[in-house]
C-alpha cells in the first residue's frame, strides 16, 4: 500500500464510530401522557436547539411546566431571564456545591467560566452569593438551589466552604418564601443536619433523590419533597426504586435533570425534558397506580413545591 493511501477502517472502529453516533443521537419521542406534567428539574442552558423548540417539544408529550435551575451566577442570571420570557418555565437559583469551593479557592488559571479573574477568599463567595441573593428576589425565581452538599467531587479541604454556602442559601430561602432546592451527593448525614440546625424551608425539594428508603421515610417525616430522575430506571437502582415505593406520594415530583442521566432505555444518550414520560411510567410501575394519576400527583406537587 503506498504510504499516502488511507487505511481502511476496521470492523471495531465501525463498531465504535457507530456508538458514538448513536450516543450523540436525542432519543425518540415517547407516548405522550394522558394528564399533562411537570418537569422539576433541567439545565435548558446545557442542552442543543433552543428553548423554544424543548418547550414545544416537552409539550407534545404532556410536559408543560419546567423548572430551570441554575448552578452559578452567570446560569442563574440566564435561568430568571428565561423565565420571565416564557410563562411555562419557571426559574432556581444558586451557587452549585461544588461552585462555592471553587471560588474560595480560585480557578487553577485564576478565572472563573464568564472570563473574571478570581481573587478568592470568602470575600468571593460573598460577592457571588449576594447576586444569587439578588436574583433570588425576583418573582419568576421560585427557587433556591441546587445548593446543598457534594461529597463526590470535593474533598475536605472543600466541606468547610459547601457548607458555609448551603447554609447562607437556606438562610436566603426562608427569608424570600422561595422553596429550597438539594443538590445531596454522598453527604446525606450532614445535609440532614444542616437543614435541623438551621432550620429548613416551608418547601424543600430533594433534588435527583439518591437516598434509602430509610432516608426516605426520614425525609417524609419532615415534610420534604423528593424528586425522582431517570437514576430510579436503571437496573442497580432498586434502593431509589425502594424509596419511591415508601414516599408519600403528595411529596414526589420528577425531573430531568437534562441534559444528564438520561432514563433507561436511553442511558448514555441526551437527555431532555420531553423523556420525562418515560422516567413517570417507570415511577407508576413502582407506586402500582396508572400513569395519569401519577402524571397528575406529579403536576399538583410541583405546583405546590415551588408554589406557582
Amino acid at each position: 500500500m503506498p504510504p499516502d493511501t488511507p487505511a481502511t477502517p476496521t470492523a471495531a472502529a465501525a463498531r465504535n464510530s457507530a456508538r458514538e453516533e448513536q450516543r450523540r443521537t436525542p432519543p425518540p419521542l415517547p407516548e405522550p401522557l394522558p394528564e399533562p406534567t411537570a418537569d422539576s428539574h433541567t439545565h435548558l442552558d446545557m442542552q442543543h436547539g433552543t428553548v423554544e423548540e424543548a418547550l414545544a417539544k416537552a409539550a407534545s408529550v404532556g410536559v408543560t411546566t419546567l423548572v430551570q435551575v441554575g448552578c452559578d451566577v452567570a446560569g442563574s442570571r440566564w435561568a430568571a431571564k428565561t423565565a420571565a420570557a416564557h410563562g411555562s418555565v419557571h426559574a432556581s437559583v444558586a451557587l452549585h456545591p461544588n461552585e462555592a469551593p471553587r471560588i474560595v479557592h480560585g480557578d487553577p488559571d485564576g478565572w472563573s467560566r464568564q472570563g473574571v479573574r478570581l481573587a478568592g477568599g470568602r470575600a468571593a463567595l460573598d460577592d457571588a452569593l449576594a447576586a444569587i441573593d439578588e436574583l433570588a428576589a425576583l418573582p419568576q425565581v421560585r427557587g433556591v438551589g441546587e445548593t446543598g452538599l457534594d461529597y463526590f467531587r470535593t474533598g475536605e479541604d472543600g466541606k468547610a466552604a459547601q457548607q458555609d454556602s448551603f447554609r447562607a442559601h437556606i438562610e436566603m430561602a426562608k427569608r424570600h418564601g422561595k422553596a429550597l432546592v438539594i443538590h445531596d451527593r454522598d453527604a446525606h448525614e450532614d445535609v440532614l443536619r444542616l437543614l435541623a440546625e438551621e432550620g429548613a424551608p416551608e418547601r424543600t425539594v430533594f433534588h435527583c433523590y439518591s437516598g434509602d428508603a430509610d432516608m426516605a421515610r426520614e425525609c417524609a417525616r419532615h415534610g420534604y419533597y423528593l424528586s425522582f430522575a431517570g437514576t430510579v430506571t436503571f437496573k442497580n437502582a432498586q434502593g431509589l426504586r425502594d424509596a419511591l415505593a415508601v414516599a408519600p406520594l403528595e411529596r414526589v415530583l420528577v425531573e430531568t435533570d437534562a441534559p444528564f442521566l438520561t432514563p433507561a432505555p436511553y442511558r448514555g444518550r441526551p437527555n431532555a425534558p420531553y423523556l420525562i414520560p418515560v422516567t413517570l411510567r417507570a415511577m407508576a410501575e413502582v407506586r402500582g397506580i396508572d400513569v395519569a394519576r401519577m402524571a397528575s400527583a406529579v403536576y399538583r406537587n410541583t405546583a405546590e413545591a415551588f408554589g406557582y
